[in-house]
């Protein structure tokens, strides 16, 4: 950490794992302004979201698994090539279309970049300066999403939001100068075969197929295209495990679900992330198209949430350490289940104080008892020579979880036929309560999976960020531990 090269290597993985959660962070401020600009339904907003996330979450694992093979800083600098192409086609999309196509391929560059952040850090710096390398990553990260939804709305406000993806290009094209110039390449001897194509391809049309029709069926009807979608990607969805049971390096090993605990904490991750990443969509949509928030306002209006995951996170990982993970993961998605509860207060008439800071500041409460205890359950449960694909897995999980949200919730609530621009009416409130249950059935899962006498004493520093959507940590040294809460957007 002292060195030049290592500071160097701190600061590219920081720019560059910072842009993609930049990115992440301030497109949902942005998707009202979106709508009125390049028309269409509400299908269309879901796609905006939907369109990264199905290739950032199909291709991540191999993203990962591509960079042990070839080099991580060769597939970083690809994925920040890609990303940063993709983001100045965002900004310049004439139609809803052609973002939507160009969000695909900014998701295929975040799943190239994203997991060599965390990896370049593992595979250039000591041992012993680990664990502060990773907390100074995710520290400074953090800011990057915490900065995120104030940023995204004042650029939407104050100039276009175009300009929410144009902000990418320079960020990544300096990652991109410092990672080239000053970061030694690095690469697993023991990695050996071919990649597991066959398996990221099963899983990525499984996932586009049944995104598809789950977004499209509420406004086309089942035609020979919806259907033809739905039949391929359940079938390939089902294909997916066969493929990787044969597969001797897959990516997704399925004998890490034979540990109950790994298979509970994901469940828990799945129900707890769909429950976040579906409500912030629509709450951001609520505050502008219903209440009449302005973008600004609208990202301020959430900034509770991180703020209160940046200050009691580390907190709640050394409770968790203490008592094990199993009842914070209980009383965490419970604690969550009552903000999103609360967020149904957020309706025509009511203020910030009395509508809006309620929900999100108990949902923000519960987000930081959980986050930190689940990634301490997710690697406690394997050993440590697992810990990066079993953090992998578990990033890969959170982010279906979101691109399923993002399609489901808004047609089991009543939502798909609202125009663009329009206020979302009584769906709103269905949608709050059945993320509510969500992440309270999260909580149900925790008590009856999790184990409640494990400990986890070192744990490793993992190949690929956790399941937070963002910069999201715990890092160990070997016999001591390091490390700082995750932060969340």
């Amino acid at each position: 950490m002292r060195s030049p090269q290592g500071r160097w290597v701190i600061v590219a993985t920081i720019l560059g794992s910072g842009v993609a959660f930049l990115d992440g962070s301030v497109v949902n401020v942005a998707l009202p302004a979106i709508g009125r600009d390049v028309g269409g339904d509400f299908s269309v907003l879901q796609w905006v979201l939907d369109a990264y996330l199905l290739t950032l979450s199909a291709l991540l694992l191999l993203g990962g698994a591509l960079g042990d093979r070839y080099g991580r800083r060769v597939v970083f600098n690809i994925g920040l090539v890609v990303f940063t192409l993709a983001s100045l086609a965002c900004g310049l999309a004439p139609t809803g279309g052609a973002l939507i196509a160009a969000r695909l391929v900014q998701g295929i560059g975040g799943a190239l970049l994203i997991p060599g952040s965390l990896a370049l850090i593992n595979a250039s710096i000591r041992r012993e300066d680990r664990g502060r390398a990773v907390g100074t990553w995710a520290g400074l990260t953090g800011v990057s999403s915490a900065i995120g939804p104030f940023v995204g709305g004042w650029l939407v406000d104050a100039v276009s939001w175009r300009w929410v993806f144009y902000i990418n290009v320079p960020l990544a094209a300096l990652a991109l100068l410092v990672t080239t110039r000053r970061v030694p390449e690095s690469r697993n001897p023991d990695m050996s075969g071919k990649p597991d194509i066959a398996g990221a391809a099963a899983v990525t049309a499984g996932l586009a197929g049944t995104v598809y029709a789950l977004i499209e069926v509420p406004v086309r009807g089942w035609n020979g295209v919806t259907a033809a979608a739905a039949v391929v990607g359940v079938a390939c969805l089902v294909t997916f495990p066969v493929i990787e049971s044969r597969k001797a390096e897959p990516l997704m090993p399925l004998s890490l679900f034979g540990s109950r605990q790994f298979a509970g904490a994901n469940l828990v991750t799945f129900t707890v992330y769909s429950a976040l990443s579906g409500a912030l969509f629509l709450l951001s949509l609520q505050l502008q198209q219903t209440l009449g928030y302005d973008a600004l306002q609208a990202g301020i209006a959430t900034l509770p949430i991180t703020i209160i995951m940046l200050l009691l996170s580390g907190r709640m990982g050394a409770l968790a350490q203490r008592t094990g993970p199993r009842l914070p993961m209980t009383a965490g998605p419970l604690v969550c289940a009552a903000g999103l509860a609360l967020m149904t207060l957020a309706v025509p008439g009511s203020t910030y104080p009395g509508g809006v800071l309620p929900g999100v500041g108990v949902f923000g409460l519960g987000l930081a008892i959980t986050v930190a205890p689940l990634t301490s359950a997710v690697l406690g449960a394997v050993d440590e020579h697992h810990g990066g694909t079993a953090s992998g897995v578990n990033n890969a999980v959170s982010r279906v979880a979101g691109l399923l949200a993002i399609a489901v919730l808004p047609l089991v609530a009543g939502l798909t036929h609202t125009g663009a621009g329009a206020p979302l009416g009584a769906g709103f409130g269905r949608a709050m309560l059945i993320s509510s249950a969500l992440c309270a059935l999260g909580g149900v899962l925790a008590w009856f999976t999790i184990d409640r006498a494990r400990r986890v004493e070192n744990m490793p520093v993992p190949g690929l960020n956790h399941a937070c959507q963002d910069p999201c940590t715990c890092a160990y040294r070997s016999g001591e531990r390091r490390g700082s809460g995750p932060a969340v957007s």
